[in-house]
């Protein structure tokens, strides 16, 4: 397939990223007389900032009406499934019920092989040394599909570097072992040193076993995005967030990636001249409801913050910790401890059966460098559950009175009484980090 790399400045408009879409596939289609099967890896609504669910929309309308079977299996890793109301919000209501499937990393997926145990340690800096396990769901090789079309954004992420590309495969759609060493190996190798960097140790894990198990092998091909978000002021004075689309990225070979990587880089890591005593970030309550996915607030932002400082995060969805009840016991079991504790426990052998929630752990904490309060709606998630986890607690609706998501501007602020703050309200769109 022929690749595209559409960047604007400006933003792309929709009627303009459809025209790139559909100009893409259609030499595809026409060059292999056409497609009968084609199977669509969207993100979860985790991601609903991605442009996902509007590129998805473009490709059922332009295959279904030829007569296509698309399938849409959401990219959900450990995430948990969408409810109808969800995927309407993300994917439209065009789309029916009956052409979802549902990805069960439990469950649902076919041993391909190993990346060998040298391989990791070479990734790892000799840090991680045990082979990886590469699992991935099974309909990607048994369900018959002429295209299969993995979409998705390329942002800094915690556990990667930077999201997408393979990373939609292994995890997205992978198996308990690549899910759960992968996430352990950046925890160990520090998740300081990962996020916003393209080649991993995590990335060239799944560089290896894209080369050595996919390449050739599955009719598979790459829709990236890379998105911004922009404030502006409403007429009521309210403030207002606006997604702008800045570039489009698609093709079979990893230089779109590298080139998604190359825009979000100078896109989505925001640069603080100097750390901040006191952040407060906001989790919409239509997309983050667990704390598992809502501590994007302290892991996007802990590269900015004062040590001895405070990160107040604004949770008024957070219902629940894990995104799985299996997760969610763990947590409840072992709360968010620092990186040595957990670290130790793994070296006994305490987490052999979930080291993915251990990472998760890791990376998360602060290690005693900031305090990390989670206001909630006490209906929701009550003060005694936040604090059983070894988190501070605050009420949302009184945090919030003082720190308003809708008044508040991207970035400083002085609060009346003189307080200084810094505001993120997006933090799953960006890196923030500290020039020092």
């Amino acid at each position: 397939m022929k690749e595209v790399f559409l960047t604007d400045e400006n933003g792309i408009s929709p009627e303009r990223m459809a025209d790139a879409v559909r100009g893409w596939l259609r030499p595809y289609e026409e060059q292999h007389g056409g497609l009968k099967k084609v199977l669509i890896l969207p993100p979860d609504l985790t991601r609903c900032y991605s442009f996902a669910g509007e590129i998805t929309k473009v490709l059922w309308k332009e295959l279904v009406p030829r007569g296509v079977q698309v399938d849409i299996m959401p990219a959900l890793g450990t995430h948990m499934e969408l409810t109808r109301e969800e995927k309407i919000s993300f994917f439209g209501e065009e789309i029916p019920e009956e052409a979802y499937l549902v990805h069960r990393w439990q469950t649902d997926t076919v041993r391909l092989g190993v990346v060998p145990a040298e391989v990791c340690k070479e990734a790892s800096g000799g840090l991680f040394e045990e082979e990886i396990e590469v699992e991935v769901n099974h309909r990607l090789f048994d369900g018959g599909y002429d295209l299969i079309l993995s979409v998705g954004q390329v942002v800094p992420h915690e556990a990667v570097g930077m999201s997408n590309y393979s990373k939609n495969i292994f995890i997205g759609v992978g198996g308990r072992a690549m899910i759960n060493k992968v996430h352990m190996m950046t925890a160990i190798c520090g998740v300081e040193n990962t996020m916003g960097v393209r080649d991993t140790s995590g990335r060239k894990v799944y560089d290896y076993a894209q080369q050595h198990f996919l390449d050739g092998k599955c009719p598979l091909a790459f829709l990236m995005t890379v998105v911004v978000q922009n404030e502006k002021t409403a007429e009521n004075g309210q403030k207002e967030q606006e997604l702008s689309l800045k570039g489009l990225f698609m093709g079979t070979s990893r230089r779109p990636f590298e080139e998604a990587c190359e825009l979000s880089r100078r896109c989505n890591i925001t640069h603080v001249g100097r750390r901040a005593k006191k952040v407060v970030t906001y989790l919409d309550p239509n997309e983050l409801r667990t704390t598992w996915v809502g501590n994007k607030g302290i892991y996007r932002t802990r590269m900015m913050i004062e040590d001895g400082g405070e990160l107040i995060v604004l949770a008024p969805g957070i219902a629940g910790f894990g995104e799985n009840e299996e997760m969610e016991q763990f947590l409840r079991k072992y709360g968010y401890r620092t990186t040595a504790e957990i670290l130790e426990l793994y070296r006994q052998g305490e987490f052999d059966n979930n080291i993915l929630g251990a990472s998760h752990i890791i990376i998360s904490s602060p290690d005693g460098r900031f305090t990390v309060t989670y206001a909630t709606r006490p209906e929701l998630m009550p003060k005694e559950d936040i604090e059983s986890v070894n988190l501070k607690w605050a009420d949302y609706e009184e945090t919030a009175a003082r720190y308003d998501p809708d008044a508040l501007e991207e970035g400083w602020n002085t609060m009346p009484d003189g307080e200084e703050i810094y505001f993120v309200h997006t933090p799953a769109l960006g890196l923030w980090r500290a020039d020092d």
